[in-house]
């Protein structure tokens, strides 16, 4: 597992065919099923792209990107957040970020190892606290 762990860090595009040719040596063979049995025990799955991800589903109302146009002129007029992974030795770190449009400052940030909302919320909370509240609050993505 750590052999497969350490691969998967430096090449997360390899799924279970790669890391059987990688690990598996004439000397020391290992059956693909059980390369398949860690990974999927360690939740580990090939980062690639996959099909018809932009499709969007059928009846799915599109709603329109309602920030376009708007001229942000102040601190504190338009914040924003987004999530992100921070690889490390033994598996990620989470980091969410509250920023201010305008002066692109971060107001507030947490980290976790675990994807739970708490320290979203947290990020958030410490962002109301010290800078009050903003006009608007877009959420991390941009235009759909």
């Amino acid at each position: 597992m750590v052999r497969i762990d350490k691969l998967f860090t430096e090449r997360p595009e390899m799924g279970v065919r790669r890391m059987h040719q990688e690990i598996s040596t004439p000397d020391n063979p290992v059956n693909i099923k059980r390369i398949h049995r860690l990974m999927r025990l360690m939740a580990l799955e090939a980062v690639y792209q996959k099909p018809n991800l932009s499709k969007h589903a059928q009846g799915h109302q599109i709603y329109p990107y309602l920030l376009r146009g708007v001229n942000i002129q102040e601190p504190n007029h338009v914040w924003s957040t987004d999530i992100t992974y921070i690889p490390m030795a033994n598996g990620f770190l989470y980091l969410c970020v509250v920023i201010d449009w305008y002066t692109r400052f971060i107001l507030g940030w947490r980290l976790s190892n675990t994807l739970l909302a708490d320290f979203c919320i947290d990020a958030l909370a410490d962002a109301f606290a010290k800078w009050g509240q903003p006009c608007i609050f877009n959420r991390a993505g941009g235009p759909d």
